[in-house]
């Protein structure tokens, strides 16, 4: 019984920390779609093309949904929601992975002009899908143990 009792106890302190985690990441890449959003508003539009600041503002959008995204998962975890614990720290590591390097290519594109960085954001694009995936399996499969042992 102890032996359950402790396991139970690193399992609280883990999912904690990775709900700090994800909710850390949600505050700061919120943030800084803001301030990013605010700077192409007003401090891009006039040097950048038509076609960069579409990529540019494509890139803020993603950064605010998955912002949103790891928000979500952060309380998620900070809740009594019985989730797969593995597929949870995949979506909200793929997430992050996905904001840095989707959004951060766009950004590196537009502010370099380095078209070749284009060819890493389908990775980030491929992490973010990869990342929703795994919050569908995570709470699919929570709800199933949930199932298993009320039966």
């Amino acid at each position: 019984m102890w032996t359950q009792v402790s396991e139970f106890i690193v399992n609280v302190e883990r999912r904690a920390r990775l709900a700090r985690w994800a909710l850390v990441i949600a505050a700061l890449a919120g943030m800084l779609a803001v301030m990013l959003g605010a700077f192409g508003a007003h401090g891009l539009r006039s040097s950048l093309s038509p076609k960069m600041m579409q990529v540019y503002l494509t890139a803020v959008e993603y950064q605010f949904i998955h912002s949103l995204f790891l928000l979500a998962m952060g309380a998620l975890l900070a809740s009594t929601c019985q989730l797969a614990w593995r597929w949870a720290v995949c979506a909200v590591y793929a997430a992050s992975f996905g904001l840095l390097v989707f959004c951060g290519s766009l950004y590196a594109l537009v502010m370099s002009g380095v078209s070749a960085l284009g060819m890493i954001t389908p990775l980030g694009g491929l992490a973010f899908i990869v990342a929703w995936f795994s919050l569908a399996l995570s709470v699919w499969l929570g709800r199933q143990s949930d199932r298993n042992l009320s039966e």
